[in-house]
């Protein structure tokens, strides 16, 4: 039962476990759930093999559909989720907002404007081109940029500040995306909202390759910044008294969290949730120490995506869900509940 005291060790240890056992877990549905129902034992055996534990039992059919359909889509979803996880909770950290999420700062307001021109001019409605991860990740880099230029720079610059301009530059790329889209045709909007409730449909190991290094990067930079987070936690003057050089850690934790996230959405489109509903949850189970928060939503933000696409891909088959529609059913309610868990511990 939760409690308001700090979490004992064998607290942590039992949420780290089943953090654990629940990546295991879909990571197994991951590779065996779909159309082609393949047995958990002969999964596990083809892991083993992959790693050069054991031999497969694979059949040649199966083979090709776990390693080169099901596996690359398992493992994009694995890093999306663990970057937007990780991304929420240093934005909630270093801005010390619990309402903070990877999108703050107008990563999805750039990356959406990046695509929707990318669809309306360049595919021109009728494809969704190549080219469309690489504007993506352009526009919400540039969101960023504009971001930190109008409310990062200056002695007085604060965490308020830059929220202020996230707000500003987020509502200024919006109405140019819905500009660009009232120009086009009723087959560029379909792709377009396509594109922004997020998928991982086309996932390939090109788009893994692609997105890879920038999320392995980002991800241990913001990891290894928990510490200076749990000391900004007390606020700015104080973490200064205290040696913290603070704008420059919120410069490094908003700069690694905005590129991964740029990353992954130029590669899977809007994925909503699930980079405030995962550090929430394990603030509330293992404390307020981001320590301990960044490395669990690693860990429990991979499994929770992956779960969900695989929701995503078989609930309604053959046809297939929006991702991005997925984790906002199931984000919304938990969201919910760990605001009642919240009212409960504070009274």
């Amino acid at each position: 039962m939760l409690s308001a005291h700090p979490p004992t060790a064998r607290r942590v240890a039992m949420v780290t476990l089943f953090c654990v056992l629940a990546l295991i877990a879909a990571v197994v549905a991951g590779l065996g759930v779909g159309p082609t129902s393949i047995s958990t034992t002969r999964i596990i055996g083809a892991i083993a093999s992959g790693l050069g534990l054991g031999h497969s039992t694979l059949t040649p059919l199966q083979a090709t559909i776990v390693w080169q359909l099901r596996a690359p889509r398992l493992v994009l979803g694995l890093v999306t989720g663990a970057m937007l996880s990780v991304a929420g909770g240093a934005y909630q950290g270093v801005f010390r907002n619990p309402l903070a999420d990877p999108y703050l700062l107008g990563v999805a307001a750039g990356a959406g404007l990046g695509a929707t021109f990318a669809i309306v001019y360049v595919g021109h409605g009728l494809t969704t081109p190549s080219w469309t991860p690489l504007l993506a990740f352009a526009g919400a880099t540039i969101a960023v940029l504009l971001t930190w230029g109008l409310g990062g720079r200056g002695l007085r610059a604060t965490a308020s500040t830059l929220i202020l301009a996230g707000v500003a530059i987020s509502a200024l790329l919006t109405s140019l995306q819905t500009f660009f889209q009232q120009q086009s045709s009723i087959d560029s909007i379909a792709r377009v909202y396509i594109w922004l409730l997020g998928s991982l449909a086309t996932a390939s190991w090109s788009s893994v390759w692609m997105v890879l290094p920038y999320v392995v990067l980002c991800v241990v930079v913001c990891v290894a910044a928990g510490g200076a987070l749990d000391v900004m936690s007390v606020g700015d003057e104080e973490a200064k008294t205290l040696g913290l050089p603070v704008r420059r850690v919120r410069l490094v934790v908003v700069a690694a969290s905005s590129l991964g996230t740029a990353a992954v959405v130029s590669a899977v489109g809007l994925i909503g949730f699930v980079g405030i509903i995962v550090p929430h949850i394990l603030r509330l189970l293992v404390g307020t120490s981001y320590r301990r928060i960044l490395p669990l939503s690693v860990i429990f933000g991979a499994a929770f995506l992956v779960l969900a696409d695989t929701i995503a891909r078989t609930i309604m088959a053959p046809t297939e869900l929006p991702l991005g529609v997925v984790t906002a059913i199931l984000g919304a309610p938990a969201f919910a509940l760990i605001l009642t868990f919240r009212r409960q511990l504070t009274t």
